[in-house]
């Protein structure tokens, strides 16, 4: 095999965090420790996750944030059960799918796809679905949390106010999207001071990013309440930004949103639990690889060769299955973006939280007034007309979002979820198989090379894998040796927390390769 482009062969490790008081995992350690405060503070696994949630929107606003969606696994300690909120898109009731012609040409990725005139369902405000992100923490918080939605946000608005360190992370994120972030001027205003990607310079004080708008409508949601981003001063703000723009979300859309309470999907896999989001999630196709999977039995001291081709071949007819019947759209054009944290407490709650923007920079459109950029979900539709997923007013899409809670008996024991649009399930089900199906420590699990198999005819495969491994992969499919590195995410992103059964030590660990990712320890 010639190996075309391998060239940041790394060995890199993130280190664990361990706590008896409680732990939050996230992409950006930043947001972890305002969730870890919290924790130290009193507050219970769904208060240090609303604060944690809001927080990301200030320092990670690429993935998430206000314009975005996203969806909470909640395991209840008291109550011994899982709750799911559901905070996820739905397209406006004004959407006309005329609006969005196909052009006749294709796009290729791991399958082709129909491009849509002037990339409206990509980028712009016809790309933009209802958000729900405000509603649905807000919701968790009202309902399972101890702290009130003000105190949750006073930490957004605190890092909001400072603005973001602009280092070579930031300079790389805003560099690989130049040209998509030029085409607005609200936008460009903030990403592109000066015409140009936010740098640095060598050796000088690090600058701070701040995003216009945001810290004065995290003071207004505040004050307002999780309605007022729908009813009240802050909608009236954002009807006025999406006027400004061209945005199709009216004020019936926004009045009518809401969040929502349901149950788990729950699947029973050697001896553990599993708990998934169901509907128009990754949920379900990750019940689907779990059944099929515990019809193999594995060599023991794995994982070994037979581990790997059973993952493959599982999810490989996972996604055959998925693409066909449930209509995923991922895109080449325009990567996948996306933010997931977790969060364990004292008393063993545990939250499993995946949120998004859909692509990097979401619609790539930062709304004028409030500074929220915008989601642009409708790309998560099929441009084409009579399949399940295709564009239609006031439906939800499928998505590819996967927060998972895993249980033995009714006792927790981790918390798993990914950013990485399709790559996101495989990353959990390997994972959740090295914890259960070969007796991993969570350090372990996270540092062990995977492969990945999400569609398309390559299995993608970490370089790192023993050489049996990959000869065995070899052998029976094709394969793409692709590295673990920090941009392109080849891998998806995971974070997790657990509880040690032995000892009820509480562990929390994030994707190695993610520059800002953290766990963090509450200390008393």
């Amino acid at each position: 095999m010639i190996l075309e482009h391998l060239v940041q062969n790394w060995t890199v490790r993130k280190p664990l965090a361990h706590s008896r008081h409680g732990v939050v995992a996230s992409q950006n350690r930043i947001a972890a420790a305002a969730g870890a405060r919290v924790l130290a503070g009193g507050g219970n696994a769904v208060d240090a996750a609303a604060a944690t949630s809001f927080a990301l929107a200030a320092v990670e606003p690429w993935n998430c944030g206000l314009g975005g969606v996203g969806f909470m696994l909640i395991y209840l300690a008291r109550e011994q059960r899982v709750q799911v909120v559901d905070f996820g898109p739905i397209s406006p009731r004004r959407l006309d799918p005329a609006d969005y012609p196909l052009t006749g040409g294709f796009t290729t990725d791991l399958f082709t796809w129909p491009t849509v005139k002037d990339d409206r369902n990509v980028h712009g405000p016809l790309a933009f679905a209802v958000p729900g992100h405000v509603d649905g923490i807000g919701l968790a918080l009202e309902r399972f949390g101890t702290r009130t939605f003000s105190e949750m946000l006073q930490p957004a608005i605190e890092l909001a106010e400072q603005g973001i360190a602009v280092d070579w992370f930031l300079t790389l994120k805003a560099a690989t999207m130049a040209r998509e972030l030029s085409r607005y001027a609200s936008t460009r205003g903030v990403w592109l001071p000066h015409g140009m990607p936010p740098v640095t310079a060598p050796g000088a004080p690090l600058e701070r990013l701040v995003l216009k708008g945001l810290a004065g409508t995290l003071r207004q949601l505040a004050r307002g309440g999780r309605r007022d981003f729908y009813e009240g001063e802050t909608a009236r703000a954002l009807l006025k930004d999406m006027t400004a723009v061209g945005g199709t979300i009216s004020a019936d859309d926004l009045k009518h949103y809401a969040a929502r309470l349901v149950e788990p999907l729950e699947v029973d896999y050697r001896g553990a639990r599993v708990a998934l989001a169901g509907g128009l999630t990754a949920g379900p196709t990750l019940a689907r690889t779990l059944r099929a999977l515990g019809e193999v039995k594995f060599q023991a001291g794995g994982p070994h060769a037979d581990a790997f081709l059973a993952y493959a071949q599982v999810l490989r007819d996972a996604y055959a299955e998925r693409l066909q019947t449930m209509g995923d759209t991922s895109d080449a054009r325009d990567p996948s973006s996306t933010t997931h944290f977790n969060v364990v407490d004292r008393d063993g709650n545990m939250v499993a939280v995946t949120q998004t923007l859909l692509s990097v920079f979401g619609s790539k459109v930062v709304l004028p007034q409030t500074g929220i950029l915008m989601n642009n979900g409708i790309m998560w539709f099929d441009p084409r007309p009579g399949s399940p997923n295709s564009l239609a007013p006031d439906k939800r899409p499928l998505t590819n979002m996967c927060p998972v809670i895993v249980r033995r008996g009714e006792h927790p024991w981790f918390a798993i979820g990914a950013s990485g649009g399709r790559k996101i399930m495989p990353a959990v089900f390997q994972i959740t198989s090295f914890l259960i199906d070969h007796g991993m420590t969570l350090e372990d699990a996270f540092h062990q090379p995977r492969i990945d198999a999400s569609g398309g005819d390559a299995v993608g495969v970490d370089p790192r894998l023993p050489g049996a491994v990959r000869n065995a992969l070899a052998a029976k499919y094709p394969v793409s040796e692709t590295e673990l590195v920090v941009y392109p995410t080849n891998f998806a992103c995971p974070s997790a927390v657990l509880r040690d059964p032995a000892s009820g030590e509480l562990q929390g660990i994030t994707d190695v390769l993610s520059p800002w990712s953290g766990a963090v320890a509450a200390e008393y």
